[in-house]
């Protein structure tokens, strides 16, 4: 059997994984295979590898008979994983604090002035590239591509919800002090305190999304 080109289906996988982020793919929605190949001028069977690819990641979901869905994310299932990324994410700041040296914190130090700058003026946008620019600067001083893998599978299924966090009432100014709270232990070298404070970031990041579904169910219920 000849195998199909590992550009093509990577390609397509990425292509459609972008358009689900973007909601042009909305979750729920079904993918029309016959219309996928000629949006994407591929043939079926890449088509078919890239779908897999998705369906393994998480961002789709398969159903015999009838094909490829776009994955819908419950409230069950925020409650599931943002416990399961806090002790990842909280391992990875214990892990950073371990390894950073005086060069990386000088490099935190900027990304944590630019947040404190977007958090100041309000910049919402601003605010979610900062913060997940600082993430990852953990992530990658944790030097363990087996945290770095996992945690960028779960960190996919999270952005299908379009996760809005920030709009919760206070919640901008407490995930800036959040976030000093965790620069703060490495910068004293304290990897149980950055562990620690890592986790607790995260799970006040599922409470304030929690506390914005209750204001639109509210709005919507008078």
């Amino acid at each position: 059997m000849r195998t199909v080109p590992n550009s093509l289906h990577d390609e397509a996988a990425s292509r459609l994984r972008e358009q689900i982020f973007a909601g042009s793919l909305p979750p729920g929605s079904f993918l029309d295979e016959a219309a996928l190949c000629e949006r994407l001028a591929i043939s079926r069977t890449p088509l078919r590898e890239a779908l897999k690819v998705l369906v393994a990641e998480g961002l789709l979901r398969h159903e015999p008979r009838r094909g490829c869905f776009v994955a819908e994310v419950t409230e069950r299932d925020l409650d599931e994983i943002f416990p399961v990324i806090a002790l990842l994410e909280g391992r990875a700041a214990h892990e950073a604090t371990c390894r950073a040296g005086d060069a990386d914190v000088a490099a935190l130090e900027v990304l944590h002035l630019r947040l404190q700058q977007c958090a100041a003026e309000g910049r919402i946008t601003d605010y979610y590239v900062a913060n997940h620019a600082i993430h990852e600067a953990f992530i990658t001083l944790a030097n363990n591509r087996w945290l770095a893998q996992v945690i960028g599978d779960l960190r996919k299924i999270l952005r299908l919800a379009r996760l809005q966090q920030l709009h919760a009432p206070g919640r901008l100014q407490q995930s800036l002090a959040e976030h000093l709270a965790v620069f703060d232990a490495l910068k004293r070298r304290d990897s149980d305190a950055a562990e620690s404070a890592m986790r607790t970031h995260l799970l006040h990041q599922r409470e304030a999304l929690r506390d914005v579904a209750r204001n639109q169910q509210s709005r919507l219920n008078p």
